[in-house]
């Protein structure tokens, strides 16, 4: 049991084994990797909003599997869709691997490491040392996918009395393994935590500048999606005319236009586009570390952002450049100080830390600030998680009940039943029963909807944390 449980934990990236220098191998729990499943859905509807349905269910498969085979997610996810399909529709293998192909080219999904090829007479490892070329990482192997999605029969299965999981076995031996037996791939998570950040800074530059300039900085961020590491500062460099030849078709704008553009961006203090060159009509960067900076400090209040700004100022200077009435800004920087957001520092003039010739400075630890937020956020998820599994708790009885008329139904549906005989089942579930049942969904709707809500501001934070332990 314990084998099977590491496997499972291994096969979805929630646990690292290491050979020790002994032989033994030591497993460890990917704490920052298990905190992901709370993003999956993100991920998910990431991958509907950019490439329909069959992206969307590719990722969803492979979060839910850890790792599959080209081969075997296409065939899943062209079942599935075939199951929502109307009768006499089928979803056709291609489409499906033509979305799975496009999600490597933009390295959505990456190669799973493989075990390397052990040459004969070498002892063989405690473990293996997984690994994969970078060259490989994105490379789809040459299938000729054919087929069609197949729908489900579970009421001619059952009729027949044979379990299914029986009769596919012999099928499973004498079939031959897949073309693509033995290539695994994953999701890949920096890859969309890579998106998500494009789609910060695109939003701050549109409440800072307006609409064209976020469209610029969306051209930029685009063509140096793949070309850019997941942990770098900058983008690689664009030249003005490269950026001009890849704005949108729809958006009509001229390359002069453009170039006043590129120079408003790169005048901006908040330096989100920096200038690195002057060949191609001049060559551009998107700092990405500056827009994560602004995306922080955008959301603290008037005296915080003062404090950043300035970075150590005594109360009365705080109150006259805040322009708050000193009663109130003193209350809040001492809220502000109770809460850890603000911390205050000492500057004796003489050795002995006389109050009255010692100046007393607030200033903002921004890092230190962050942390307490990022631990606050989890602490909310984890109470949100909590409230979620005492309103299922609390009516633990009536779900039962409901789940078990809704399985009635879909048979007396399946066999024909008239709608009398329907109406009478749906009856099992009183009025009040159906309004209690409409309270819970939407109480578990807030809460799964709260909960996408506080981890968009975690991701903020600890991209905010992340780069700033990178910087030299």
């Amino acid at each position: 049991q314990v084998k099977k449980a590491l496997c499972v934990l291994i096969q979805h990236n929630l646990v690292r084994y290491e050979v020790q220098p002994r032989g033994s191998v030591e497993y460890e729990a990917r704490s920052e990797r298990i905190l992901r499943i709370l993003r999956y859905p993100r991920y998910i509807y990431t991958a509907k909003t950019l490439y329909g349905d069959p992206g969307e269910l590719l990722v969803e498969e492979l979060l839910l599997h850890g790792h599959l085979s080209m081969s075997a997610a296409v065939s899943r996810v062209a079942d599935r869709l075939t199951e929502t399909m109307e009768d006499g529709k089928t979803m056709d293998y291609a489409e499906v691997s033509g979305t799975f192909v496009r999600l490597a080219d933009t390295h959505f999904i990456q190669r799973c490491p493989m075990v390397p090829e052990t040459p004969q007479g070498t002892p063989v490892p405690p473990a293996p040392a997984l690994a994969i070329a970078e060259r490989d990482m994105y490379l789809v192997p040459r299938l000729s996918l054919v087929g069609k999605g197949k729908r489900r029969h579970s009421c001619d299965e059952e009729e027949q009395g044979e379990p299914k999981a029986k009769r596919q076995k012999p099928e499973g031996r004498s079939s031959e393994p897949p073309p693509d037996d033995g290539i695994y791939w994953q999701v890949n998570l920096e890859r969309f935590h890579q998106h998500f950040r494009d789609q910060t800074l695109i939003s701050a530059v549109s409440s800072r500048m307006d609409q064209t300039s976020s469209e610029v900085v969306r051209t930029m961020l685009r063509m140096s999606e793949v070309t850019t590491a997941s942990g770098a500062s900058h983008t690689q460099p664009l030249s003005s005319n490269e950026i001009f030849r890849s704005l949108p078709p729809g958006y009509n704008i001229g390359k002069q236009v453009l170039d006043q553009y590129l120079a408003l961006l790169a005048d901006d203090p908040l330096e989100f586009v920096g200038k690195s060159g002057d060949s191609g009509g001049g060559t551009y960067t998107v700092s990405i570390l500056s827009g994560q900076d602004s995306a922080f400090g955008s959301r603290c209040a008037r005296i915080f952002r003062l404090l950043l700004r300035k970075k150590h100022l005594e109360q009365k200077q705080v109150e006259d450049f805040a322009m708050i009435p000193a009663k109130e800004a003193k209350d809040m920087l001492y809220r502000m100080l109770q809460e850890n957001l603000v911390s205050l520092q000492e500057i004796p003039k003489t050795p002995d830390h006389a109050p009255s010739r010692t100046f007393y400075l607030y200033t903002v630890n921004v890092v230190a600030a962050a942390r307490m937020l990022l631990h606050r956020c989890y602490k909310s998820v984890a109470n949100l998680m909590e409230r979620r599994q005492h309103e299922t708790r609390e009516n633990k009885r009536l779900l039962e009940k409901s789940q078990r008329v809704e399985a009635i139904l879909a048979s007396m549906q399946a066999t024909g039943a008239e709608a009398a005989q329907l109406q009478e089942v749906e009856e099992m579930i009183t009025g009040p029963e159906r309004q209690q049942l409409e309270s819970l969904k939407r109480n578990v709707n807030k809460i799964d909807a709260s909960e996408n809500q506080v981890d968009e501001t975690i991701f903020i934070l600890e991209s905010f944390i992340e780069s700033t332990m990178k910087r030299p």
